[in-house]
């Protein structure tokens, strides 16, 4: 990324589009367990809250590294939170 700010809006845009993809699940795919829909939308705002302030709040000295574990943690919720999306059916 080339910059804190692109950062930022590319982790809203993903945050973003699993928060719809959670909200879209939960009203219009029948037999979806709404409150676990809820509970993951919460989690989804929670996960975004943490990340932009991790992006906000750089660790002094080896920035190169603190990239490298943000990306491999930031893809690890990814996952996590796609696997509990499709497990809502």
């Amino acid at each position: 990324m080339a910059s804190r700010k692109n950062l930022k809006k590319h982790v809203n845009y993903i945050v973003g589009e699993l928060f719809t993809e959670c909200m879209i699940n939960s009203l219009y795919v029948p037999g979806t367990d709404k409150e676990k829909a809820d509970e993951l939308m919460g989690q989804i705002l929670e996960m975004q809250q943490e990340f932009v302030s991790r992006i906000s709040h750089t660790q002094p000295g080896n920035a190169k590294l603190f990239y490298k574990k943000f990306k491999e943690d930031f893809g690890v919720q990814i996952k996590t939170i796609i696997d509990s999306i499709a497990a809502l059916n």
